[in-house]
C-alpha cells in the first residue's frame, strides 16, 4: 500500500511515460464514451477469477469461514455421537443392573428352567425401557433369553470374564442397525456366587440428537459472517481503486516487471533498454561481465565499447536465446526479451565457463544425494545379511562403481560377535557391469595381507582410495596372478570401506571402477555412507540371526526330538515356527499307567526366546502333573495356578512379559476301553476323523486361558473313539490367518483331512500342512495326529476279589495261569509276589469293590488293584524287628515302576514289569537286603 501510494503518473512529472508500464498518452483506458461498458466489463472479470487484493481477500475470508462452519459442525456431531454413546451406555447398564438386581433374578437362574422364569420379564424390560434387548446368560455363556427365541440356548463367545468377577463389561460394536453398546452385569446369589450374567444392549441412533436444533443457528451465523466479508471486501476494493488512481491488477503488474526482473537476477546481468537502445537500467553483474563506465544510464549501448556483434542485437531489440559473445576474456550467453509494443527490451548475461563449472559440480552432487537416498530405500529390506549385501552392490553398481564386492567376518556370518581373533573374511556378494570380471567368486575366504590397501582400511577404520591399482604394490602382492589378469580386464581403480557398527568390524566393501574415469578423494564420501547404511542393517541382520537361531536351538530342544512308540497310538507330529521367528506353540505325547497316554498341545503368548523359554516351563509343569496321574480337568487347573504364580513373580521383579493367555488342550486316551478325555483352555477344540473318513469338531467345554481363569472350573468330554479314528490336534496359527476368519479356516481343515482316508499320521500331518499352508505362515503352527489303537480283549483279563484274604490264593492261580497263556511263565514267580501284596493290601487297608486287572502291553506286563477308598500308600523301610511293613518295597524292587492313581470310586494301585529279557533277574539277593 506504501508503494501504491506513492505513484504519481509520469504525465504530471514531467517525464516519459514507461512503455506499458504506466497510463497511455490518451489518459486512463476508462476515459471516453464506453468507460462504462469495460469498467463493468472488468468487474464480472474479477468476479470470475478474483485478481485483485480485495477479492483474494474475500476469497480468504470465505474459506476461513466455510472452515469454521465445517468445524462447527464436526465438533458438534462428534460430541453428539460422543454424548450418544454414553447415554446409550448408561441406558444399557442401568437397565442390566435392574434387571439383575431385581428381586427373583437370582432365584429364577438357579431354577431348573431359567429360561422359562426369566424370558417373559427380559421382554418386558425390553419393551418398556427401549433397548435392543435383554439377554440373561449362564456363566458359562450359555443365553436363557432372547428377543429371538432360536437363539436360546446357544452359547456366546464374548469374554465375560471381567463381569464374573463383579466389574460391569461394556462394549461398543457395529451391528447391522449402526453403532450399539452392550454392557453385562453378573448376578449373584446371597453366598456371592455368580450364578449368571445379564446384557442389555442399545443402539446409539436410539438416544435423541441434539445437532438438528443448532445447526440452523450456526448457519445463520455463518451467513451473517459471510455478508460482513462481502462487505468489507468491497470497501477495501474502492478504497485501492481510489488509492492506484484506477489501475487494474494488470495494469500493476506490467509496471512493476521491470523491477521484478531486477531483483530476481541475482547471479545474472540484467540490462533494460527502451525503444531507442538507451539503457534504463544495468545491475552491478552486467557492469562487471561488461566492464561498463559509471553512470551509463541513458546512453545509447552502441557508445559504450562493446563489440559490434553484441551491440547491435541489444540495440535492436530482437529477440535472442542463449547467443554466444566474447567481452574481453569471458564468453557471455545472452538472452533478449522485447517489452511492449512501443520497443524496449530486457536483456540477460551469464557467464557461460562459470555456470557449466557450477552445473556440472550439481549434477554430481544431486546424483550422489540420489544414489544415497536410492540407498536408504533398497539396502536392508530383509533381516537377511547376504540378501542385504547383494542390495549394497545393487545399488553401487553402474551409478557409482562398475564393480562391487562384499566380505564378512566368519564369525559375523554365523551371527556371532566379531571378536578380532580372525580376520578371515568370506566373500558374500558381488555384482558388476559384465560377468567375466577376474575379480574372486561369492564364497572366497579371504585373509588380507598386511601392506595391502585393504588391510590398511580395516586396521585403520578408515577408507582408503588407490586410485591407480598398477601402482598399488601392496595390492598386487596379495596375489600377484590374479591381480595382473584384474589389470589387464581394465579395472584401473578402487575404493575399500571397512563396514562397522557398534564400533566393531563386520567386514568389507570394496568399490572398483573401470569403464568410469578413477576414483577421486570426493568420492570417498558417498562410499563411506553407502558403507555405513549397509553395516547398520547387515549387524541388524546378524543380531537377528543370532537371536533367531539361539531362539530356534531353544524351540527344538524343548520340543520332544523322538515320539515314544506306543500300543495305544501312532503319532504324526509337525512343527512350524512362524515368519516373524520362532513362538511359543508346543505338543508332547505322554506314557501313562495302564496302556493310557496323555496328548497335549499348547500355545504361549508372544515369539522370541521368552515365549520358547515360557514353553519349556509349562512342558516340564505337564509332565510333572502327568506323573501324579491327573485327570485332565485337575491338570489343567493346576496349571492355571503355576501361570498365575509366574505372572506374580514375574511382575514383582519388574518384568512385563507376562504368560497370561497361554492356551492348552490335554487328552487322556485309554486303549482297553476306547475313551478318551478331554479338556481345553482357551484353546481350539480337535478335529476327529472316523474310520470311515468322516469329519467332525466334537464339542468339548472351553475354560478361559490360563493364568485367566479365576478358579473357575474346567469341564471335560469323554469320546469313545473307535479303532483307527485319527484324532487332530492343533494351535490356532493352523486355522486362523489375516484376512481369513476361523470359521473358513475350520472348513478349509475339515477339506483336506477329509482328503486323507486311510492316510498314516505322518502323511496326514504333510497333506494338512500343504492345505492349510500355502505360504509362510504368521504365526507357530503345532500338529499332532494320532491314530486310535484297541488292546485286544485277549490281552487283558479281569476278576472281582471279594474282600476275604482267603481269596488270595485263588486269585494268584488264575493269574498264573492267565501268564501262562499268554507265554509268560518265566515272570509268572515275579507277578505272584506282586499281585500277592497288592492284593492283600487292597483286602486288609481298602474297601469294597476290590477288582484286579491285568494287562499285556507290546514289552510291559501291567498289574492294576482297585478298591474303594482312596488312602494312598507309602512306601517305608521296615526295622528288623517289624513283622510287616515290606510289602510295597518287594513290589518297588520286583517291577519297573508303580504308583497309585485316584479315580472317581477309589483308587488303583498299579505296577508295572518289564518282559525285555533279563527284566526280570535274580531275586535271590533281595532276601538278603537289608529290610
Amino acid at each position: 500500500m506504501g508503494k501504491l501510494g506513492r505513484y504519481v503518473p509520469a504525465s504530471r512529472r514531467g517525464g516519459r511515460v514507461p512503455p506499458k508500464g504506466g497510463l497511455p498518452e490518451g489518459g486512463p483506458p476508462e476515459a471516453g464514451p464506453k468507460a462504462g461498458h469495460h469498467s463493468a466489463g472488468r468487474r464480472l472479470l474479477s468476479l470470475r477469477k478474483p485478481r485483485s487484493v480485495a477479492g483474494q481477500v474475500f476469497l480468504l475470508q470465505l474459506v476461513v469461514v466455510l472452515l469454521l462452519i465445517a468445524t462447527a459442525v464436526v465438533v458438534l456431531v462428534i460430541q453428539d455421537r460422543n454424548r450418544a454413546i454414553h447415554e446409550a451406555a448408561d441406558r444399557s447398564l442401568v437397565a442390566a443392573e435392574s434387571f439383575a438386581n431385581a428381586p427373583g433374578t437370582a432365584d429364577a437362574m438357579k431354577s431348573d428352567d431359567p429360561t422359562a422364569a426369566l424370558q417373559p420379564h427380559a421382554e418386558a424390560v425390553r419393551k418398556k425401557t427401549g433397548v435392543d434387548y435383554v439377554v440373561a446368560l449362564s456363566p458359562y455363556g450359555f443365553r436363557w433369553t432372547h428377543p429371538d427365541p432360536d437363539q436360546i440356548g446357544k452359547h456366546v463367545s464374548t469374554s465375560y470374564g471381567q463381569a464374573l468377577q463383579g466389574e460391569p463389561h461394556q462394549t461398543t460394536f457395529d451391528s447391522s442397525l449402526g453403532k450399539a453398546v452392550d454392557s453385562t452385569v453378573a448376578v449373584f446369589d446371597e453366598k456371592g456366587t455368580a450364578v449368571g450374567l445379564v446384557t442389555v444392549g442399545v443402539t446409539v441412533d436410539k438416544v435423541t440428537s441434539v445437532v438438528k436444533n443448532q445447526l440452523p443457528v450456526l448457519f445463520a451465523a455463518g451467513g451473517v459472517a459471510l455478508l460482513l466479508a462481502a462487505g468489507g471486501s468491497a470497501l477495501v476494493s474502492g478504497r485501492l481503486r481510489r488509492q492506484t488512481r484506477g489501475l487494474g491488477p494488470v495494469e500493476m503488474t506490467r509496471m512493476y516487471e521491470h523491477n521484478d526482473a531486477v531483483l530476481h537476477a541475482v547471479r545474472e546481468g540484467v540490462i533494460i533498454l527502451d525503444g531507442d537502445g538507451r539503457l534504463l537500467l544495468v545491475n552491478d553483474e552486467a557492469r562487471r561481465l561488461l566492464a561498463l563506465p559509471p553512470e551509463v544510464e541513458g546512453r545509447p549501448v552502441t557508445g559504450l565499447g562493446l563489440s559490434p556483434a553484441l551491440a547491435g542485437l541489444l540495440g535492436s531489440g530482437r529477440p535472442a536465446t542463449d547467443k554466444v559473445f566474447l567481452a574481453g576474456d569471458v564468453l557471455l550467453a545472452v538472452n533478449v526479451r522485447p517489452v511492449g509494443p512501443k520497443g524496449g527490451s530486457v536483456a540477460t548475461l551469464r557467464d557461460t565457463t562459470e555456470l557449466r563449472a557450477l552445473a556440472g559440480r550439481a549434477d554430481v552432487a544431486g546424483g550422489r544425494l540420489r544414489l544415497l537416498y536410492e540407498a536408504s530405500t533398497r539396502i536392508g529390506t530383509t533381516l537377511d545379511m547376504r540378501r542385504t549385501a547383494e542390495e549394497l552392490t545393487e545399488v553401487a553398481v553402474p551409478r557409482f562403481a562398475d564393480f562391487a564386492t562384499v566380505e564378512l567376518l566368519e564369525p559375523v556370518l554365523q551371527g556371532g560377535e566379531p571378536t578380532g581373533a580372525s580376520m578371515e573374511m568370506r566373500r558374500i556378494a558381488a555384482a558388476g557391469i559384465r560377468e567375466d570380471a577376474p575379480l574372486h567368486p561369492v564364497g572366497t575366504l579371504k585373509r588380507y595381507v598386511p601392506g595391502n590397501p585393504v588391510a590398511i582400511g580395516i586396521s585403520t577404520g578408515r577408507p582408503i582410495l588407490v586410485a591407480r591399482l598398477a601402482d598399488a604394490d601392496g595390492w598386487r602382492a596379495q596375489d600377484p596372478e590374479r591381480a595382473q589378469k584384474v589389470i589387464e580386464s581394465g579395472i584401473h581403480s578402487m575404493i575399500s570401506v571397512p563396514l562397522r557398527a557398534r564400533g566393531q568390524l563386520l567386514g568389507v566393501v570394496e568399490f572398483w571402477r573401470s569403464e568410469q574415469d578413477p576414483f577421486e578423494p570426493d568420492d570417498l564420501s558417498p562410499a563411506e555412507e553407502l558403507a555405513a547404511r549397509a553395516a547398520v542393517c547387515i549387524d541388524n541382520a546378524r543380531r537377528y540371526t543370532r537371536e533367531h537361531t539361539t531362539a530356534v536351538t531353544l524351540q527344538r530342544s524343548l520340543l520332544p526330538g523322538v515320539l515314544p512308540e506306543l500300543s495305544a497310538l501312532e503319532v504324526g507330529h509337525r512343527y512350524l515356527p512362524a515368519q516373524a521367528g520362532v513362538g511359543g506353540d508346543w505338543y508332547d505325547v505322554i506314557p501313562l499307567p495302564g496302556a493310557r497316554v496323555a496328548l497335549v498341545v499348547g500355545d504361549v503368548v508372544g515369539h522370541g526366546l521368552h515365549a520358547a523359554a515360557t514353553m519349556g516351563r509349562l512342558r516340564t509343569a505337564v509332565h510333572n502333573f502327568a506323573a501324579l496321574d491327573l485327570p485332565p480337568d485337575e491338570l489343567l487347573a493346576h496349571l492355571d495356578d503355576l501361570i498365575t504364580r509366574i505372572d506374580q513373580d514375574a511382575a514383582a521383579e519388574g518384568n512385563t512379559e507376562a504368560v497370561t493367555g497361554a492356551t492348552c488342550l490335554y487328552a487322556v486316551y485309554d486303549p482297553v476301553s476306547g475313551r478318551c478325555v478331554l479338556a481345553r483352555a482357551g484353546h481350539p477344540g480337535p478335529a476327529l476323523v472316523s474310520p470311515d473318513g468322516s469329519v467332525t469338531f466334537p464339542d468339548i467345554p472351553v475354560a478361559p486361558p490360563l493364568g485367566v481363569g479365576g478358579g473357575l472350573p474346567v469341564e471335560t468330554a469323554v469320546l469313545r473313539l473307535a479303532a483307527d479314528s485319527r484324532l487332530v490336534l492343533y494351535t490356532d496359527g493352523l486355522v486362523e490367518a489375516r484376512g481369513r476368519d476361523i470359521d473358513v479356516g475350520l472348513g478349509m481343515l475339515k477339506e483336506a483331512l477329509a482328503g486323507t482316508d486311510g492316510a498314516t499320521p505322518d502323511d496326514t500331518c504333510r497333506a494338512v500342512l500343504d492345505a492349510m499352508l500355502r505360504t509362510k505362515a504368521s504365526d507357530d503352527v503345532a500338529l499332532l495326529v494320532a491314530r486310535t489303537r484297541l488292546l485286544d480283549p485277549e490281552q487283558v483279563a479281569e476278576w472281582d476279589v471279594p474282600a476275604d484274604p482267603a481269596a488270595v490264593p485263588r486269585i494268584r492261580a488264575e493269574g498264573t495261569r492267565r501268564l501262562e497263556s499268554w507265554g509268560l511263565g518265566e515272570a509268572a514267580f515275579t507277578t505272584e509276589l506282586i499281585l500277592s501284596e497288592l492284593v492283600t493290601n487292597a483286602i486288609r487297608y481298602g474297601g469294597s469293590p476290590i477288582s484286579l486287572r491285568l494287562l499285556r502291553d507290546r514289552d510291559s506286563l501291567i498289574c492294576e488293584v482297585a478298591d474303594g477308598t482312596s488312602t494312598s500308600p507309602h512306601l517305608r523301610r521296615a526295622a528288623f524287628t517289624d513283622e510287616g511293613g515290606r510289602g510295597l518295597f518287594l513290589v518297588a524292587q520286583m517291577s519297573s515302576r508303580w504308583g497309585t492313581r485316584y479315580t472317581d470310586r477309589g483308587k488303583i494301585i498299579w505296577a508295572e514289569q518289564a518282559l525285555d529279557a533279563g527284566a526280570v533277574g535274580d531275586l535271590s539277593g533281595l532276601w538278603m537286603a537289608d529290610l
